[in-house]
């Protein structure tokens, strides 16, 4: 049976392989594809100025990995632009810094009359974020990090609570004082924040951590896999370990998997997506829960805060998104197949009553 259960997962971390490969052949467009995310909502009060005229011009520059999860947040994104006639002008970088730099650069040259900026450097990025305020062109950023963030609407995943749940999950399972593997990278944004909350964690309930690995490259799953291989050669007696980020979590399942230590280790995660859900799901996964947003419903979100504050109608300079913990069990019991299953069985997810208004509601499927 423990055969079996394998075999299944590794077919379902082939597909998500798959899926992660095809959002990496994605051009960076105006017309990203995606987890369709279709304006199928009616608003119940005209578009105020701007929006009332010809599109408003908008730069999203973007610094995205593999994996559908951040295909999923552009289609979200340019599913909302559309809804408030913003013409949404995209490039991505891909992990390049010096090319995000150029591509930000570019941007503020075209004066446009926002511009996005989703993930990123600090230390590549502040200077132009500060040149573009400087400019009088509105900012907002999503999971960058600023030094100075005067100008800016700055946006995020609330990572506190999505650490803070899913590690409450992690104790609930094995318990205070057991021994743990950490997988994650430095110098990002969210990574960071997260990190604060594990340190906590690993303090708070004496945990035993018996190994920290782990990186961000253009191919994360992949190359996080031989890392934690190594880390439970040295360490198979681990017995639960927290991959922050998607991508390293599905390499994390896979090292788990090969070691054959899949009914003795559990993995805990961070996000959501088809491909994450069909890791999850798969006979035998040792991912048993992680904590989300909805990646397309947060891609809009973003939007629709950059479009209140054009509207002069947000409150807030800095928006965040709320998270859910969702459990193995939990998809189990729903059937939840995808994200649209995911929905309907968590319908929080949408983030339909975050930065609205009756003129702008969420775009929904």
């Amino acid at each position: 049976m423990a055969i079996i259960r394998r075999a299944a997962a590794f077919t379902a971390l082939a597909a998500a392989g798959i899926l992660a490969l095809s959002a990496c052949a994605q051009s960076s467009t105006s017309s990203e594809g995606g987890e369709s995310t279709s304006a199928a909502v009616t608003a119940s009060a005209p578009l105020p100025a701007p929006f009332d005229g010809d599109p408003v011009k908008v730069a999203l520059v973007r610094q995205s990995g593999a994996g559908d999860y951040f295909e999923a947040w552009g289609a979200g994104a340019q599913a909302q632009a559309k809804f408030a006639n913003i013409d949404l002008q995209v490039t991505d970088a891909r992990n390049d810094n010096a090319k995000q730099a150029s591509d930000l650069e570019q941007a503020i040259a075209s004066k446009p009359d926002a511009i996005i900026i989703d993930h990123g450097q600090t230390d590549t990025l502040q200077p132009l974020v500060t040149k573009a305020v400087d400019a009088g062109i509105p900012v907002i950023v999503y999971d960058l990090a600023l030094t100075d963030s005067t100008g800016v609407i700055t946006s995020s995943q609330s990572d506190e609570s999505m650490a803070s749940g899913v590690l409450d999950q992690l104790i609930d399972d094995v318990g205070d004082g057991a021994k743990v593997g950490y997988v994650s990278a430095e110098g990002f944004a969210a990574l960071d924040r997260r990190a604060v909350v594990w340190n906590q964690y690993v303090k708070d309930h004496n945990l035993d951590v018996v190994f920290s690995t782990g990186k961000v490259s253009e191919s994360t799953a992949t190359d996080n896999i031989p890392l934690v291989d190594a880390a439970l050669k040295q360490n198979p007696d681990v017995q639960a370990i927290f991959a922050p980020y998607d991508e390293i979590t599905k390499g994390t399942v896979q090292a788990v998997i090969q070691n054959n230590l899949q009914d003795k280790v559990k993995v805990y995660g961070i996000d959501i997506s088809n491909a994450d859900i069909e890791v999850i799901t798969a006979d035998g996964s040792p991912w048993v829960a992680t904590s989300a947003t909805d990646p397309a419903a947060v891609g809009a979100g973003v939007v629709r805060a950059l479009a209140l504050s054009l509207a002069g109608q947000l409150d807030d300079t800095d928006v965040q998104f709320p998270a859910k913990t969702i459990t193995q069990q939990f998809l189990a019991d729903n059937k939840v197949t995808n994200v649209t299953e995911l929905r309907a069985a968590e319908p929080t997810l949408k983030l339909d009553d975050v930065v609205v208004a009756d003129w702008l509601p969420a775009v929904s499927e």
